[in-house]
């Protein structure tokens, strides 16, 4: 791939390609709860108990035994079980205070919730209508002891990791973290906190951008700094980078200019499989190996750079974590814009979501689509997926790509 004439490859090519690339990492490591936030499981998790262990109380109220208040309102208190509590057997005839989480007494069968039931003294006056046998959480109702609670390749959420809490872990094992470096290049670069610009110069946001969406994934990220638009120092910067880490990932200097050398140092050091893509924005991406290390150069301009990161990073960087792979899951919404010109390549424009009066999405496109233009990734809630060659009228369906779907 030594030339401008790379094929321009599709989406769905990309992601099959980088599919057959994804071996997940070997290592695994037993991590607290506490640190176990979007990590990947290593293995199945069973439950080693049953939850809940007793039948309780779903609300605060009154429990009885229904075949004793057929035909009676009114049943002596007899007994007061509070969350915590051992209780006896509830005495025949008779009901008890209870509270939400209780363990229910045996003999009990029903609770009636407080605000429907009259308390006189030592006696329960209960409602006209009750039903029986309800307002409780009977034992094994959400999870039987040796259940499968969480699978291989699932990362972990905070629901999750209450889970697996709720069956009495306190660790889990998982898939190490991967180790990416962070490269931007450009002698424009300066990063934010240096000092004021001159002209010609701009603060580099791809680093700082990259370095959280890698910290979201429960990467171990190293960033190495931005360098210039020099062939010799990238090629040594990519050297390095290869002996510590997993994953490369650099930024700018992938397109064909005479100042972009990051393609030239990666021929050089290693390997190619792809370098351009046909969507818009984000058509320089290349992705290979320098060494033993993948590789994945990313568009400079920093729209580009988070939408490729988006489509094709994140959901490649999970497959090595050995995460379980998932689709782009994009839902039809109405287009609150127009696009009369199409385009010879897919698109991916930045938009919000309105709600109209009778119920249906919408979607605003923002005004600027500049690959340049930062903010609007800020504005925008997602993505919407136009084909190539497609035209857009008002209120056309067009899929829309929510990024709190897709980010981790």
């Amino acid at each position: 791939m030594k030339n401008g004439h790379a094929p321009l490859l599709s989406a769905e090519e990309v992601w099959a390609l980088m599919r057959k690339e994804a071996t997940p990492v070997a290592d695994c490591e037993m991590v607290t709860l506490a640190q176990a936030l979007a990590r990947v499981l290593a293995q199945d998790v069973r439950a080693p108990i049953t939850v809940p262990g007793f039948d309780n109380s779903a609300m605060d109220g009154y429990a009885f035994r229904a075949a004793d208040a057929h035909g009676a309102r009114e049943l002596p208190l007899s007994l007061r079980v509070a969350a915590g509590d051992k209780p006896g057997a509830l005495v025949p005839g008779t009901a008890c205070r209870i509270f939400t989480g209780a363990p229910l007494p045996s003999g009990a069968d029903t609770v009636v919730i407080q605000e429907r039931c009259e308390r006189r003294g030592d006696t329960l006056i209960l409602p006209e209508q009750w039903t029986p046998h309800a307002n409780i959480r009977r034992a094994g109702e959400d999870i039987r002891a040796g259940d499968l609670i969480l699978t291989e390749g699932q990362a972990l959420t905070p629901q999750a990791i209450g889970l697996a809490a709720s069956c009495g872990f306190t660790e889990v094992l998982v898939r190490r973290r991967l180790r990416v470096a962070v490269l931007s290049t450009g002698d424009e670069l300066r990063p934010a906190g240096s000092g004021p610009l001159v002209e010609g110069q701009i603060y580099d946001s791809n680093r700082p951008m990259l370095h959280a969406l890698l910290g979201r994934l429960g990467c171990e990220v190293h960033a190495a700094g931005a360098l210039g638009d020099d062939l010799t120092r990238t090629r040594q910067a990519l050297r390095e980078a290869a002996q510590t880490a997993d994953v490369i990932v650099t930024t700018g200097g992938v397109s064909v200019g005479e100042e972009d050398h990051v393609k030239a140092a990666v021929e050089a050091e290693g390997t190619l499989s792809l370098w351009r893509v046909a969507i818009k924005p984000g058509k320089p991406l290349a992705f290979g190996r320098v060494g033993g290390t993948h590789f994945l150069g990313l568009p400079g301009n920093p729209v580009s750079a988070f939408v490729t990161f988006v489509l094709f990073v994140q959901p490649f960087l999970k497959a090595i974590m050995g995460a379980t792979p998932t689709e782009l899951r994009a839902f039809p919404v109405h287009a609150g814009f127009v696009r009369e010109t199409p385009d010879n390549r897919r698109e991916f424009v930045r938009a919000r979501l309105v709600s109209r009066d009778d119920g249906t999405l919408w979607a605003q496109a923002h005004p600027r689509q500049s690959s340049g233009v930062l903010s609007s990734t800020v504005w925008a809630e997602g993505l919407i997926d136009i084909a190539a060659g497609r035209c857009v009228a008002e209120g056309d369906t067009v899929p829309f790509l929510p990024f709190e779907g897709v980010l981790i």
